[in-house]
């Protein structure tokens, strides 16, 4: 092969691998968020990553948004806000969020919802950083709300 073809080659290799390291985020927000003055959050106990539903709770307080956690549905009251959401980690050189979904409800129905997903990664380096740059414009989004400038990251 001469230098010309391997070139070729190595970039058509390089664009195939560029393109399956997708990060997906989407965002669909709820409808009257800025009405919403509190939120029940349903404590996921297979979300095992110590400190995580702390800084997701602190998140959604900075927007001005009263957070009650509950360990079920059963323990939401008929006609309010609430949401549940799970997460998950991998390691590839450091521990990164691999996939994050909040999902906003009120008596069943679904209201809204965010998605974080890098499984389809890979190379992509901005599958790394705290857990919490992650999720903040997420929930931004969803409960449209700019949150304070003083949060905490993990």
């Amino acid at each position: 092969m001469n230098p010309r073809s391997i070139r070729i080659a190595l970039l058509s290799l390089f664009a195939v691998i560029i393109t399956g390291c997708a990060i997906v985020q989407n965002v669909v927000p709820m409808p009257n968020a800025q009405n919403v003055t509190e939120i029940y959050v349903v404590h996921n106990p297979k979300v095992l990553m110590e400190g995580f539903i702390d800084e997701m709770c602190s998140q959604i307080r900075n927007m001005n948004i009263n957070v009650i956690v509950v360990s079920s549905t059963a323990e939401v009251p008929k006609d309010t806000v609430y949401m549940t959401y799970t997460a998950n980690w991998n390691w590839d050189m450091a521990m990164y969020l691999t996939f994050f979904e909040a999902k906003v409800y009120t008596d069943g129905r679904l209201l809204g919802y965010a998605v974080y997903d890098s499984r389809k990664g890979g190379a992509n380096m901005g599958k790394f950083g705290t857990t919490a740059e992650k999720i903040r414009p997420l929930l931004s989004q969803l409960f449209l709300r700019t949150p304070a400038a003083t949060m905490g990251s993990r």
